[in-house]
């Protein structure tokens, strides 16, 4: 899909109009490069890539490394796309210092902004980062780098407390200057006061239809996924993997039979040359 490079004011201009937000994580040149034709308004570099193509049991073994050599490869790819690069564990966390110098390094590798978990304890640091001439989208509700200590993979924002806590951080990071909060596994109910509140735009993910836009890991809405079931909040768009197995079982049967390569998939000499090579050959 053709169109104009998106940028933050262009999203910011999306909220107040009412128009949804689409966004898109991967993690590599083919898959960036279908979800930016597609027309995705953002596409994330996510640390999901741990989990989803690196076969970690969670996101907190991914490294900085590992993260700009995915992220050169989906900026080799977009286009258009705002391209978000997801600050990995302890990337961040140490010093505004670390926070800042990795920060440039994922502009480095051609990202127009990046994207890190916390709420109001990572205002200071949001705020440098952000001084530093980089912006960043937020990251509340379920925060998978502080799963442990949420007492693992679930729905945050369902009781009051826990709500009024979302909202506080959610006024923390606007008021740190993020351009974008994403939430996850979110209360329906508490996505939505969110985004009523905050004058930048909401992502969404297993947080309801209210916020400003949704997001969801390319894997999971083509049917690639195989390390694990996809989450409840996600949908499936199509079932690749049944048609690449399928591909890949066709291709073992024709090798086993000798169906492949046939003929058009082969090269030979130019005409008369076996003859003289057979010549030659026969002299010695």
């Amino acid at each position: 899909m053709a169109g104009e490079k998106v940028t933050i004011p262009r999203l910011m201009r999306m909220k107040q109009r009412g128009e949804k937000i689409t966004m898109i994580t991967a993690y590599d040149y083919p898959t960036a490069r279908l979800a930016d034709e597609a027309g995705v308004d953002i596409i994330l570099v996510g640390d999901s890539v741990g989990m989803v193509v690196l076969g970690y049991p969670s996101t907190l073994p991914v490294t900085m490394e590992e993260m700009l050599h995915h992220t050169r490869a989906v900026a080799r790819a977009v286009k258009r796309a705002l391209l978000v690069g997801d600050m990995p564990f302890l990337s961040y966390q140490a010093s505004v210092e670390d926070a800042v110098r990795n920060a440039g390094l994922f502009m480095k590798a051609g990202c127009d902004a990046v994207k890190l978990e916390g709420g109001a304890e990572m205002a200071d640091t949001i705020r440098a980062i952000i001084r530093a001439g980089i912006p960043v989208m937020g990251h509340i509700g379920l925060t998978p780098q502080r799963a442990a200590m949420l007492g693992g993979y679930r729905v945050q924002g369902r009781t009051a407390e826990a709500a009024k806590k979302m909202l506080e951080d959610a006024r923390a990071l606007e008021e740190a200057g993020v351009f974008a909060i994403l939430l996850e596994f979110t209360a329906t109910e508490v996505a939505k006061m969110i985004t009523e509140e905050v004058s930048v735009p909401t992502i969404g993910i297993g947080a309801g239809p209210y916020c400003d836009g949704q997001v969801l890991v390319f894997h999971d809405v083509v049917g690639l996924t195989l390390s694990m079931e996809p989450p409840k909040f996600s949908k499936r768009y199509a079932n690749v993997a049944e048609l690449v197995l399928r591909a890949l079982r066709e291709f073992c049967d024709d090798v086993r039979t000798g169906r492949f390569p046939a003929e058009e998939h082969s090269f030979f000499m130019k005409e008369g040359e076996l003859e003289k090579l057979k010549a030659m050959l026969s002299r010695e």
